[in-house]
């Protein structure tokens, strides 16, 4: 047993009992389906109880990926996750299209498959010490509400706080800021967002101006399938510029405004005992 303890003394590096107690300040990775589980349990929820999981779709988004849905939100994650001190969950990469579901390469989930998939996920998160659960979503239209209808549920039921972010509206003002103008479904903002994080996703080879059509006024005509794969917000507005300075300027603020809103809220909730 003298020498046992001895040579843990000495050759404190191999020593499993030392390294059982070992405690170290800095995670290896931030990203869930990475981490193993023991450091994970280190870490969570004694010096992390926030997470972010990037939800999207897969549709056509003009000239860039038909996952763009997923990658906007995934880049953000990564860039913020130490920052709000988070962990990042795996990205959830089918959901509710809609009107672009015909469209090649295209993936549509009906509600009734995503809710309950969706509530499962965060009752994971919270099971798992997960307080703040932040979903970054990269997809609007019917997903939206359900993001948060769901959310709303989960935080009321499981006593966890969550908060649910469409980043391209919330960062409206960001994209007037940087181009002037107001963006679109892959219109500008979003093209410019995809080229900031990985330049070989864009081919402005492949664009034209015909490939866009505005939405329309509500209650004035629809149409579905949604006859463009870009959808701009104001006519005249929004058209793709392929602008690689914008577009790292555009990646920059909008993640920063992001974090900043992320940081915010969860102080509030701080404050006010939740």
């Amino acid at each position: 047993m003298k020498i046992i303890l001895f040579a843990c003394i000495v050759f404190t590096t191999s020593c499993p009992f030392l390294k059982a107690q070992s405690n170290p300040k800095h995670i290896s990775t931030r990203e869930m389906d990475r981490i193993n589980w023991m450091e994970f349990r280190d870490f969570v929820p004694g010096k992390i109880n926030t997470v972010l999981l990037p939800t999207g779709t897969l549709e056509p988004h003009g000239v860039v990926n038909n996952g763009a849905d997923n990658t906007a939100p995934t880049a953000m994650a990564k860039t913020l996750a130490e920052r709000v001190n988070a962990m990042i969950a795996p990205t959830l990469p089918y959901g509710i299209t809609g009107s672009m579901e015909a469209y090649p390469g295209a993936f549509q989930i009906s509600e009734k498959a995503y809710r309950p998939f969706v509530r499962d996920i965060l009752e994971g998160l919270a099971k798992n010490g997960f307080k703040n659960i932040i979903i970054l979503n990269g997809h609007g239209g019917g997903q939206t509400a359900v993001l948060q209808s769901v959310a709303a549920e989960i935080a009321i039921e499981l006593k966890v706080r969550t908060l649910v972010i469409n980043w391209w509206s919330f960062a409206s003002d960001i994209t007037q800021e940087v181009f002037g103008e107001d963006g679109g479904h892959a219109g500008l903002n979003e093209t410019a967002f995809i080229q900031a994080i990985d330049p070989t996703l864009v081919h402005p080879e492949k664009y034209s101006d015909e490939m866009t059509t505005p939405y329309p006024t509500p209650g004035t005509w629809a149409a579905v399938p949604f006859p463009s794969s870009i959808g701009l917000y104001k006519k005249g507005e929004g058209f793709p510029k392929f602008n690689q300075a914008k577009a790292d300027e555009y990646y920059r603020k909008v993640t920063d405004k992001v974090g900043n809103l992320i940081q915010e809220i969860i102080k509030k909730w701080d404050l006010a005992g939740l």
